[in-house]
């Protein structure tokens, strides 16, 4: 059986607001808190479990799309006026990269984390 990343928890000054938030960029549906958590299922075998958390060190999500998911949710973030940028140094040049011969860009959530979209591996 191959290793599979089930579940990982995302710490978050407001678990629904970020929950929210990271559902509505990337086109995913979120249904409220359950139990504990503010799930959002990413895909089949992938779930960020948003969670309260008065202070925590800020972490980096990268997520491999493919091009027209890529297109979808960086208008999405273009649209909700996000800062982004072509590399986790400059977060804000506006910018994308071409790295692989792909498209990346790198941009924050509400909570200061790191969220990277990458076409190629």
């Amino acid at each position: 059986m191959a290793i599979i990343l089930n579940h990982t928890i995302v710490p978050a000054h407001d678990k629904d607001a970020s929950a929210r938030f990271f559902a509505e960029i990337f086109g995913l549906r979120y249904e409220g808190p359950k139990g504990h958590f503010a799930p959002v299922q990413v895909n089949e075998s992938l779930t960020l479990d948003f969670d309260n958390a008065s202070s925590f060190d800020i972490h980096h999500y990268a997520f491999h799309v493919s091009d027209a998911e890529f297109n979808a949710i960086f208008e999405r973030v273009k649209k909700a006026g996000i800062p982004y940028g072509s590399d986790p140094w400059h977060l804000e040049n506006r910018e994308i990269n071409h790295w692989n011969d792909g498209r990346g860009v790198y941009f924050r959530d509400p909570n200061g984390h790191i969220l990277e979209l990458l076409t190629r591996t």
